[in-house]
């Protein structure tokens, strides 16, 4: 990963289909100091026995043999949610105080749903997007992993 360089009020969302934190860069380029303004946590999916019981429907075709209809993926869903949530708090809170910069790091699937949710004006000042989890990370090594070559 290239290291990044965190300008002063730059915004980081760290986050997963479970839990985002958000940061502040307190400090500047050269010291950077990230601080925790907000944590969301998704609710609790339970199982997926749980959330769909029933057996997937069956689509009769006339002249061949009954089809199955793939099951709902339900988590699926609700990680695609809380991806939005997370976009729709990062809009508010871009309009609360324009961030000089937004940078997002998130796995994959994550970043790209919270990518398509983000408000035009949100979008705009991402300068950097990377695709990895670091929602298990102490914020100090969030902040090293971002600015040290590695």
């Amino acid at each position: 990963m290239t290291a990044l360089h965190l300008s002063h009020d730059a915004w980081i969302v760290v986050c997963d289909a479970t839990k985002a934190l958000f940061l502040r860069n307190s400090g500047d380029t050269r010291l950077p100091d990230l601080r925790v303004v907000e944590r969301m946590d998704a609710p609790d999916r339970g199982r997926t026995s749980d959330q769909g019981t029933d057996r997937p429907g069956l689509l009769q075709n006339r002249p061949a043999p009954a089809s199955t209809i793939e099951q709902t993926d339900w988590h699926g869903q609700e990680k695609d949610a809380f991806a939005m949530r997370i976009a729709g708090r990062l809009d508010q809170l871009h309009r609360e105080g324009p961030a000089s910069s937004i940078i997002l790091v998130a796995p994959p699937r994550i970043l790209g749903s919270v990518r398509r949710a983000l408000g035009l004006a949100a979008s705009a000042a991402v300068v950097a997007e990377i695709a990895k989890d670091l929602t298990k990370h102490p914020v100090h090594e969030i902040e090293r992993l971002l600015t040290t070559e590695g």
